[in-house]
């Protein structure tokens, strides 16, 4: 029977979902198919080094691996805002590594050193992104929490990898490295896939560049660092004129809508729009909406036979796991219960 090492079938895996976003949603999932691919070549690599002895996959492996935690910074940003003007930045750590390889027999770079830092300050980097609940400008209010859960994983997995490189290194102080090449394969099968899961995630809940991000005006998308803080008459003010809108144009009920769509509609800057829904509220724009999504359910729940799937889906959810949890957290019962205990309260004629 043939036998396919294990990297290889991964890496397999990763190109054919690659394509399969490529060709099912085009331009939305054009930065994930791009990043999954480099991931599939990247674990292609891995198997490449440590079953053929040739120097070129030796060699091109650490180059491509440099690559994984700037795409994947990229990737998440992008879901933000607009990519920055100095993106060209994050080039560097991958620049020093062709450096180093292409000079090896000169300068002899630490590479490994330099992998980990660069796995290490993206993995914290991510991580402090996502524990900061930032804007996600550009995200549906219906995938804020999968899309920043999907940041946190990548931020771990990026540290993840610094782990690797101290096994190896352990491995290689101890046993001269004889169990490296298990350590490294084993390291990039749970790595890369789950990074790669993780950023298609992103990248689906996305829009294309060509539609939410460019209907939004770099000034109301614009994040200062150094924002004066907002007074509270400015805050009810944004807060109202938020609300007027839910109230008179239902904005809420679509399902794609984001916070970029909010700030073209109301004419504010985005963060302000965030910065006084947390100061009236106490909780960020994407529970706020869901607010008025359960309001809407809880009235159709009670006033039509619809089926809970139908009222989920034109409340403006997408989802029936994200229904139930946020119906939950407003009313303390699942939408089944809430409707039964209703008609028990209804006196008999």
């Amino acid at each position: 029977m043939l036998a396919i090492p294990v990297p290889f079938f991964v890496s397999f895996l990763l190109g054919l979902l690659a394509v399969t976003l490529h060709v099912r949603l085009a331009e939305q999932a054009r930065i994930a198919s791009l990043f999954l691919m480099l991931c599939s070549v990247t674990v292609g690599l891995v198997g490449l080094r440590w079953t053929f002895d040739i120097a070129l996959f030796a060699l091109l492996q650490p180059i491509f691996a440099s690559l994984i935690p700037v795409a994947a910074w990229y990737a998440f940003t992008r879901a933000i805002s607009e990519p920055r003007k100095y993106f060209y930045i994050h080039a560097i750590a991958p620049i020093i590594v062709i450096i180093g390889v292409a000079t090896h027999s000169i300068l002899m770079l630490p590479l490994d050193i330099i992998l980990t830092a660069t796995y290490l300050f993206y993995g914290v980097a991510l991580v402090r992104y996502a524990a900061q609940i930032p804007l996600l400008l550009y995200v549906s209010f219906n995938n804020w929490e999968g899309v920043k859960r999907a940041e946190h994983i990548a931020g771990w997995m990026l540290l993840f990898s610094a782990l690797i490189d101290g096994a190896i290194s352990v491995d290689f102080a101890i046993t001269q490295g004889h169990y490296s090449r298990y350590v490294l394969t084993l390291g990039h099968l749970i790595l890369l896939p789950v990074l790669a899961l993780a950023v298609a995630t992103v990248g689906v809940n996305t829009p294309a560049m060509d539609g939410d991000m460019s209907a939004t005006p770099p000034d109301l998308a614009e994040e200062t660092i150094n924002e004066p803080l907002m007074t509270e008459i400015r805050a009810n003010e944004i807060v109202t004129m938020l609300d007027r809108l839910m109230q008179e144009k239902a904005s809420y009920l679509d399902p794609e809508l984001t916070l970029a769509t909010l700030s073209r509609k109301l004419c504010i800057p985005a963060k302000q729009i965030s910065i006084a829904i947390n100061q009236v509220h106490h909780k960020n724009i994407s529970k706020v909406i869901n607010d008025y999504r359960i309001e809407h359910a809880k009235r159709a729940l009670l006033s039509s036979d619809e089926s809970i799937s139908q009222i989920m889906m034109s409340s403006g959810f997408q989802t029936k796991s994200n229904f139930n949890r946020e119906f939950s957290r407003i009313t303390g019962m699942t939408p089944s219960a809430f409707r039964k205990q209703q008609d028990c309260d209804i006196p008999p004629i």
